[in-house]
Order: C-alpha cells, then sequence, then structure tokens
C-alpha cells in the first residue's frame, strides 16, 4: 500500500492549512511541537493569542498499533484484535471574535493487518462550521465550496457527505446540530487508492477556501462582552460533543495516543451556565434556527449562484 504518498499529501495539507491561517491572522505564527509516542510520530502546530485566531491547532500524527481500539471496530468487527497503521490531519481553530465561526477539520487513513488476510484500507475526513453569530451568505458559501470539490467525484457525493455530517455532528442529549454541517465520509474505499486519496487533498484544499473567506469577512465586526459571554457559552456544546460522542477522540485516548493533541481541539475559554436561555427574538436567540439539519443550498438557491 502507498503509505508514502498519503504521508506526503497530509504533511503538505498542513503546511498549507498553517499558512493560509497565519496569513489571515497577520500576527501570530504556528509554534510546532514535534512528539514521539509509543505508537508514533507526530507535529503539533498550536497557534495562541493571535491577532485573529484565540487558539487553532492543526495535527499530524502517524501511529501503529498491534490491536484495532473499540472505537474504530464498531462498524468492522471482523477487524477487531488486527493490527494497524493510521495517519492523519486534524485541526480545530477557535478565533477571537464571536462574529467568526469556530471551525474543524481532518483528513485520515487506516489500514488493518488481519491475520492471515489482505490489508484493508480505507479513508476518512470532512469539515464542519460552528457559527455563534449565524450570517446566510457565510454558510452557502462554506456549501457551496463542500459541494463544488465533491461535484468530480460524483453528483451523489456531496449530498450524501453533507447528510452524513449532519447526523454525525449531533448531540444527541441536546437535540440540536453542533453547527451548521459540511461534509463527513469514513470507510471510504469506494474509488481506486489513487481517486481517494485524491478527494482527501481535495476536502483539505476545499476546507481553506471555504473558511479563509469568511474569516477575512467577519474579523473587523464589531462586538462586546455579551457577545464574548455567548461564544463562551456555546464553545461549552463543542466541549460536550467532543468527550461525549467524537469518534476521533476516542480512537486517541482508547489507542494511547498523546493526550495533548488528541485534546487539542478544546477551546482555550469556555463557560457553563445552568438552565441558561437566550432572550426572545435576540441574536442570540436566533442560532436556535440554525442547528438543525437544512438543505442551505437549496433554500438559498440565489445566493448561491453569486460570488462570495
Amino acid at each position: 500500500m502507498h503509505t508514502e504518498q498519503v504521508l506526503a499529501v497530509l504533511k503538505s495539507l498542513q503546511n498549507q492549512i498553517c499558512a493560509a491561517l497565519e496569513a489571515e491572522d497577520g500576527a501570530a505564527r504556528f509554534v510546532p511541537d514535534q512528539w514521539q509516542s509509543k505508537l508514533g510520530t507526530g507535529q503539533s502546530r498550536v497557534l495562541k493569542n493571535g491577532a485573529v485566531f484565540e487558539q487553532a491547532g492543526v495535527n499530524f500524527s502517524h501511529v501503529k498499533g498491534s490491536a484495532m481500539p473499540a472505537s474504530a471496530t464498531a462498524h468492522r468487527p471482523e477487524l477487531a484484535g488486527a493490527s494497524f497503521e493510521a495517519m492523519g490531519v486534524s485541526l480545530v481553530i477557535h478565533p477571537k471574535n464571536p462574529y467568526v465561526p469556530t471551525s474543524h477539520a481532518n483528513v485520515r487513513f487506516f489500514i488493518a493487518y488481519p491475520e492471515g488476510g489482505a490489508p484493508v484500507w480505507w479513508f476518512g475526513g470532512g469539515f464542519d462550521l460552528t457559527p455563534f453569530y449565524p450570517f446566510e451568505e457565510d454558510i452557502v458559501h462554506w456549501h457551496t465550496v463542500a459541494r463544488d470539490l465533491c461535484a468530480p467525484f460524483g453528483a451523489e457525493v456531496y449530498p450524501a457527505y453533507k447528510k452524513w455530517c449532519d447526523d454525525y455532528f449531533y448531540l444527541k442529549h441536546r437535540g440540536e446540530t453542533r453547527g451548521v454541517g459540511g461534509l463527513f465520509f469514513d470507510d471510504l474505499n469506494r474509488w481506486d487508492f489513487d481517486a481517494c486519496l485524491n478527494f482527501i487533498r481535495a476536502v483539505g484544499e476545499g476546507y481553506i477556501a471555504a473558511y479563509t473567506p469568511i474569516v477575512a469577512k467577519r474579523k473587523h465586526t464589531p462586538y462586546g462582552e455579551r457577545e464574548r459571554q455567548f461564544q463562551l457559552y456555546r464553545r461549552g456544546r463543542y466541549v460536550e460533543f467532543n468527550l461525549v460522542w467524537d469518534r476521533g477522540t476516542l480512537f486517541g485516548l482508547q489507542s494511547g495516543g498523546r493526550t495533548e493533541s488528541i485534546l487539542m481541539s478544546m477551546p482555550p475559554l469556555v463557560r457553563f451556565e445552568y438552565a441558561y436561555q437566550p432572550e426572545a427574538d435576540s441574536a442570540e436567540a436566533r442560532l436556535n434556527d440554525f442547528l438543525k439539519p437544512r438543505d442551505w443550498l437549496e433554500e438559498f438557491a440565489e445566493k448561491a449562484g453569486k460570488a462570495f
């Protein structure tokens, strides 16, 4: 299997994404942290206290193990106990300005080596957007980029992976989506190896094209303490999802991965408030209308046809 090709694509994506975010921030830079654990190696890059980003982490990891953890075999019980190799780039961006959405993306590759059988490989990944004060045109732009990067791989790809994202990033205990969705896919080996690799490259590069124009458009929006406190409260949902539902977090912890890198997705500041309810008809209450699956491109077809 061409693991060296995957490694080259992933490391290139890490470089591209960090460069694009540094350019958008304009002040701070990512600090690389090269690490080694019992399972493998990686490099976490973290930007702190920038002009735009309060904390941004872009992590690369390449690990191997003697037995697949439970989170990775839930849908593949036949691989329980198989040795494995996993590599990926995962990132979460927490901006300072509440009008700039939080964003997440990852692309990853797994290969399992069942005893007495042929290696089994697959790709996974996607990206999703979590606004606090949402703008319809931003969401339309985000999903337009997602649709367009999927188009060369088949007309059915975007609708399927958009729905998968809505279903996956759903807080069952809250009855709401984590944000406004994007793309999510796993177990990807439906095409040949090169096509699958090209798809994750397109997803990684598409993330840059989807996110940085939104950052540029919103990063100078004035805000006050009210907006900041609402942002910190809503960040609590991010913590809840990552610690309760996220399979990637569970995989990292169950496989004995590096805790600092696994929990890099956590926001630097967050608050919880008992029984919080936004004021009726407020900007904060408006967010609730966005936390459910919607066909954004169908609803706002006219906006989707205009340049962002």
